[in-house]
């Protein structure tokens, strides 16, 4: 167990006064469930836990931390994999609160609340059938996945959800409330599209959010033998290239019970392929033609309300996890072969996840001045390690480096951050690239000098 840092009484009191949220300690009722992550490695025991319920209750929250010499984190979601929403022994800003959404269809904007995750956000669009690009669980928070890019099943039609990012509100470092928009801070609104949270707490975003009359997808699943040719032939379809309005995966994993899986193949190794499509069902039966013509095991092409769809790959929380990806120049044969072999020796079936994502489309059409030098390649390959007993740790993550091992000949060397836990300084100027990185360390400098925002993917701040 982390050593406690001791607060004060009386500034917890001071703290306790200024917030409308609640102030939690390690003795309190509730403690335990405000620590607790997505990760289920994650064993973290922060001091103070702020439930802010107000932008102010933010900068109060912030200012506290400083005065009392505490490490300061932030929680949106808590779904990174590092868990960087918490610490030890210091204070978590705890944005949970405040997850209003309020759609307007009228102007083609949706404003979300700091601590909102994609359920509010799918669900607030849904009867107004607009959408912007979202993360690829409902459980996702919001702000760190915008603000780390946005990479989601809509992202080759309506581009990354940073792509899609109007303005930003954030408290400082300071304590100070600051707007960020094309025209106001401009350079730290640049900083927002892929810098993650560095340069303050981001209390709201607005997003332009667009049409989606119609939303379907279709799910194929291929015994293990047939997989390598599945793979070949979802490849070739995005590769000729596929329209904007398709995306999706193909995902390695343990079939699950449902009805529509074989019951022989229930528990067994399956390869999913999973095309989402932001249109009409026949169109969609047209783009994935040559995969219905393998003879699939089982076959699931249907409309669906996105918001119910993005809730279809949530996995429980608590379990453990590990996670990374490359981002690769081509998808060839060789890279096939290899991606299946690795296939076959995921080395904990229960929850773990070996995932190819086509990128593309709006991505690589979308704005080149940000900070996201991966946006340009078609394809990332994603090794999920999702697993149980802490004994398998050694093995699901040797696992997980083992298939960015074999993908390197292919890599471009960026990669998209939220993607990835602590893999050191060089693998974040890599995901922001070199010339970004120093001009992301020269915002950082002037927002949060001290690098009290560091509980991230960290950029230094500029000397």
């Amino acid at each position: 167990m982390a050593p406690r840092t001791l607060v004060p009484d009386s500034a917890l009191a001071g703290l306790r006064e200024d917030l409308a949220g609640e102030v939690l300690v390690p003795d309190d009722p509730g403690y335990d469930a405000a620590r607790t992550v997505f990760n289920g490695m994650i064993d973290r025991r922060p001091a103070v836990v702020a439930q802010c319920a107000t932008p102010e209750d933010v900068a109060n929250a912030v200012l506290f931390g400083r005065e009392a010499g505490l490490p300061v984190a932030v929680r949106g979601g808590g779904h990174s994999v590092a868990g960087t929403a918490l610490n030890d022994g210091g204070l978590v800003v705890d944005l949970r609160r405040m997850h209003a959404v309020v759609a307007d269809p009228e102007h083609m904007t949706v404003r979300v609340g700091g601590g909102a995750t994609m359920a509010h956000l799918d669900r607030a669009c849904q009867p107004f059938h607009v959408a912007v690009t979202g993360g690829r669980a409902s459980t996702t928070g919001v702000g760190g996945f915008a603000l780390g890019g946005g990479s989601g099943w809509l992202e080759r039609r309506f581009g990354l959800a940073c792509d899609n990012l109007l303005s930003a509100e954030l408290v400082t470092a300071g304590g100070r409330h600051v707007h960020a928009d094309a025209e106001e801070n401009p350079e730290l609104f640049w900083a927002l599209h892929g810098g993650g949270g560095n340069f303050g707490v981001v209390t709201s975003l607005t997003l332009r959010v667009h049409e989606l009359p119609e939303f379907c997808f279709a799910l194929l699943m291929f015994t293990p033998d047939a997989g390598p040719d599945a793979v070949r032939a979802y490849r070739d379809v995005f590769d000729a290239p596929a329209p904007d309005a398709a995306g999706g995966a193909v995902l390695c994993l343990t079939a699950p019970p449902e009805d529509f899986v074989p019951p022989e193949l229930v528990g067994t190794p399956v390869y999913v392929v999973l095309t989402t499509y932001a249109g009409p069902e026949e169109e969609l039966r047209e783009v994935v033609a040559p995969l219905l013509a393998l003879g699939p095991a089982a076959t699931v092409v249907t409309e669906i309300p996105y918001a119910d769809f993005q809730c279809m790959l949530d996995d429980p929380p608590g379990q453990r996890n590990y996670w990374s990806a490359e981002y690769l120049a081509a998808f060839p044969d060789e890279a096939v072969e290899r991606f299946c072999a690795r296939a076959a020796d995921m080395p904990v079936p229960t929850g773990t996840q070996h995932l190819v994502f086509p990128m593309g489309g709006r991505v690589a059409d979308g704005p080149s001045a940000y900070p996201l030098p991966w946006r340009t390649a078609p394809w990332a390959v994603h090794p999920f390690g999702v697993w149980e007993d802490p004994a398998d740790d050694e093995r699901a993550i040797r696992w997980v480096r083992d298939v960015r091992a074999d993908m390197r000949s292919w890599a471009i060397g960026a990669v998209y951050l939220n993607f990835i836990g602590s893999e050191g300084a060089d693998r974040v100027a890599a995901g922001l690239g070199a010339e970004n990185a120093r001009r992301l360390a020269g915002v950082k400098a002037a927002y949060d000098p001290e690098n009290v925002f560091r509980f991230n993917h960290n950029i230094v701040p500029a000397a």
